[in-house]
């Protein structure tokens, strides 16, 4: 699979095996998102349950399993993760005074797709 990085081009292998939300519901396109920052190899969305009052996801649209397995190829990618990640949590802070960013690992990461939240406010009670 080819993803376009700038102005060059990177071939990697999906390597996912399992399931996740995110290969296969959100890049499919089967659970419609309010995108709000796309780049060929990442997309930025607010959550579709936010437990804040401002949650957006931003993920990379290949398959990398969490945050401590990011290796060469993948680099090129995290790093425009990494980009678009500054990007948004810039303008959640700067719209509102604050941004929270977190990833989760092992038995808190519900889906294993490497992800970031970007959030603001206090936590929803549902």
């Amino acid at each position: 699979m080819l993803f376009k990085l700038g102005s060059s081009l990177l071939e990697v292998d999906m390597l996912y095996t399992g399931t996740d939300i995110y290969c296969d519901l959100i890049l499919t396109g089967e659970l419609a998102v309010e995108v709000v920052h796309e780049t060929d190899a990442i997309l930025a969305f607010k959550h579709t349950q936010p437990h804040w009052q401002v949650h957006i996801v931003v993920i990379p649209k290949m398959h990398i399993s969490s945050f401590i397995e990011v290796e060469s190829p993948y680099k090129a990618v995290f790093d425009e993760l990494i980009k678009v990640v500054q990007l948004i949590s810039k303008k959640v802070s700067e719209e509102h005074g604050a941004a929270r960013v977190m990833t989760n690992l092992g038995d808190y990461q519900d889906s294993k797709h490497l992800h970031f939240h970007v959030n603001f406010g206090e936590i929803i009670k549902s």
